[in-house]
C-alpha cells in the first residue's frame, strides 16, 4: 500500500512538473519552432531583454501584484481579527459570503466587474485592475489568516491585559508575531493571485496598459515564440525562490513549542 500511494505521489509529481521543465528548456533551445535535437542557446533571453512590450507588460503585472499583496492583505488580516475575535449580528452572514468570490467562475466576476465599472463611472486602467485583484484577493487572506488564527489561544492576549497591557500593545506584541506565518503566507498567495490573474485583466486593462498574462494570450494569438518561455521561466525561478525562502524560515504549520 505505501509502495502504491509512493508510485501515486512521484506520477502525479511528474504530470505536474514535466511540462514545465519542457517549457524551461525550450527557452534555451535555439529553435523557433521547438526542432529536434535539442541546441542550447539564450538567443531567447537576449530577445527577451529587447522586447519592452513584453518586458512592460511583466512589471505592470509585478507592480500591481505587490500593491494587491499589501492592501489584500490588510484588509484582509483586519476582517480576520473582527471575524475571529469578535461577535457582532451577521458575522456567520459574512463568513459564509467569502466563499462564493473564490468559487464563482472568474469569467463571470470579470463580467460583472466590467458592467459595474462602467455603470459607476469608474472605467477601466490601473485603478480598475487594482481594485479588481485586491477584490479577488481579498477572501482568500481571510481564509489564511483565518486559519492562522484558530491555532492561536485567544486567553493568551487576555493574560497580557491581566498583567497591565492594553488590548492594542497585547494584540502587537503577542498575538501579532504568532499570526506573522499565517500573515506572510497570505501575503505571497494574494500575490500570486494577482500575478496569475488573466480574465479580470483581460477585461479592466486598456490597450495601452495590459498585464503579461493579457500580453502573453494576445502574442499568441499573432504567433508564439519562445520569448514567452524565457519571461515565463524567469517569473516562474523569482516565485519559486521566493516560497522556499518562506518555507524555510516561516516554518507555516510548525505548531511546536519553541521553548
Amino acid at each position: 500500500m505505501k509502495s502504491l500511494g509512493r508510485f501515486y505521489l512521484i506520477a502525479t509529481l511528474v504530470f505536474l512538473y514535466t511540462p514545465i521543465l519542457v517549457m524551461m528548456a525550450m527557452g534555451f533551445n535555439e529553435s523557433q519552432l521547438y526542432e529536434l535535437p535539442f541546441t542550447f542557446s539564450t538567443r531567447w533571453y537576449d530577445a527577451l531583454w529587447n522586447n519592452k512590450i513584453l518586458l512592460t507588460a511583466g512589471m505592470n503585472s509585478i507592480i500591481i501584484a505587490l500593491i494587491t499583496s499589501v492592501v489584500a492583505t490588510a484588509l484582509g488580516t483586519m476582517a480576520s481579527v473582527a471575524l475571529s475575535r469578535r461577535t457582532f449580528r451577521g458575522k456567520s452572514l459574512l463568513q459564509l459570503m467569502l466563499l462564493p468570490p473564490i468559487a464563482i467562475p472568474w469569467l463571470i466576476t470579470g463580467t460583472a466587474m466590467l458592467i459595474f465599472f462602467y455603470w459607476s463611472g469608474i472605467g477601466r486602467g490601473m485603478h480598475a485592475l487594482l481594485i479588481g485583484h485586491v477584490a479577488l484577493a481579498i477572501p482568500y487572506v481571510v481564509l489564511v489568516v483565518g486559519t492562522g488564527f484558530r491555532t492561536i489561544r485567544a486567553d493568551l492576549e487576555e493574560a497580557a491585559m491581566s498583567l497591565g497591557s492594553t488590548p492594542v500593545h497585547a494584540f502587537f506584541s503577542v498575538t501579532l508575531p504568532l499570526l506573522y506565518p499565517s500573515i506572510l503566507g497570505a501575503a505571497l498567495f494574494a500575490f500570486a493571485v494577482s500575478l496569475d490573474q488573466f480574465v479580470i485583466s483581460y477585461f479592466l486593462a486598456t490597450p495601452g496598459y495590459t498585464t503579461l498574462p493579457v500580453q502573453i494570450y494576445s502574442s499568441i494569438r499573432k504567433g508564439f515564440t519562445p520569448e514567452i518561455n524565457a519571461i515565463s521561466t524567469v517569473l516562474l525561478l523569482g516565485s519559486m525562490t521566493v516560497i522556499l525562502i518562506f518555507a524555510r524560515f516561516a516554518k507555516p504549520g510548525d505548531t511546536r513549542d519553541k521553548r
